[in-house]
């Protein structure tokens, strides 16, 4: 018989600031497409995202204890190619080469090459759907092994992306915040569909199996629901989505622009990126796995 690995909160901060990470770098690339003229607003992206997903490799290695005493077991992960983690290896050690270059490009101010920050975004994406599925593969957690979990891992990483780019934008580069309009606008939607697939997840799982089942009720109404509703859909879905939604949509331009709303942005974007987390903390912490009766 084989047991899962239980992680904790070293897990889950792994797993937020991977996503972070490359959701940055995302952002960084599409505000290239749409905003050309954002030069501070891409190269913070560009700084966040290797910056970010270094620190979330110290603690994977950190929680790992065999691996940060013997960093060779590590190598052993690329013989693996059946496995997710082999393949969450191999992805994040391609996003952090060019995350670097990138970076390193815009510290001698040179311009990044599109297929380069192309292939990055690519990669970035493919970091933010991996760590749902590295969850997914634990069979024995329902709350895990689900194939939302993984899309909605990847919504929310380009959320906190997004957050964290125009959390810095709102302070060291107002002017470009003000116009980085289709911006905020996609960014407005992320929490929305979060909140649908956060929804669907809790509902699918808690029809799936008992196990599922308690997972779900220490999710809404047990152990963690405080956590839940205050930090997730409170902090980290509804509150973003209001503000926003008035910021957008019912208050003036001159308003819009100013530095109070500025301010009320940069709350908003503080509360996706709590939320982004709480996500990934709750869902490692709530997953009940399934009892084998022998």
């Amino acid at each position: 018989m084989s047991f899962e690995p239980i992680w904790g909160a070293p897990i889950a901060w792994y797993l937020f600031l991977a996503g972070l990470g490359g959701g940055a770098y995302i952002t960084s690339a599409f505000l290239r497409w749409r905003h050309p003229e954002a030069h501070g607003m891409r190269r913070a992206g560009h700084f966040i995202a290797p910056v970010v997903v270094a620190i979330g490799l110290v603690l994977l290695m950190v929680d790992a204890e065999a691996g940060l005493h013997n960093p060779l077991r590590f190598a052993l992960l690329l013989t693996n190619f059946g496995s997710v983690m082999t393949w969450g290896v191999v992805f994040l050690s391609i996003f952090m080469v060019i995350a670097l270059v990138t970076a390193a490009l815009d510290i001698m101010k040179k311009k990044t090459p599109g297929w380069l920050e192309l292939a990055g975004a690519v990669m970035a994406l493919c970091v933010a759907v991996y760590t749902g599925a590295l969850l997914g593969v634990c069979k024995t957690f329902p709350l895990w092994n689900n194939a939302l979990l993984p899309i909605l891992f990847m919504v929310s990483a380009l959320s906190a992306g997004a957050a964290s780019v125009l959390f810095v934008a709102v302070f060291r580069h107002a002017d470009e915040f003000n116009k980085a309009g289709v911006l905020k606008k996609f960014h407005f939607c992320l929490p929305i569909i979060e909140t649908l697939l956060v929804a669907s997840l809790c509902f699918i799982t808690a029809f799936n199996s008992t196990a599922g089942f308690e997972s779900v009720m220490s999710l809404v109404a047990g152990e963690w629901a405080v956590w839940f509703w205050l930090g997730l859909v409170f902090l980290g879905l509804m509150l973003p989505t209001a503000l926003e939604t008035w910021l957008l949509f019912f208050s003036s331009k001159e308003f819009e622009e100013s530095r109070k709303a500025h301010m009320i942005s940069a709350a908003s974007d503080a509360g996706v990126l709590v939320g982004g987390f709480m996500l990934r903390y709750l869902v490692v912490m709530a997953a009940v796995p399934v009892t084998f009766v022998m």
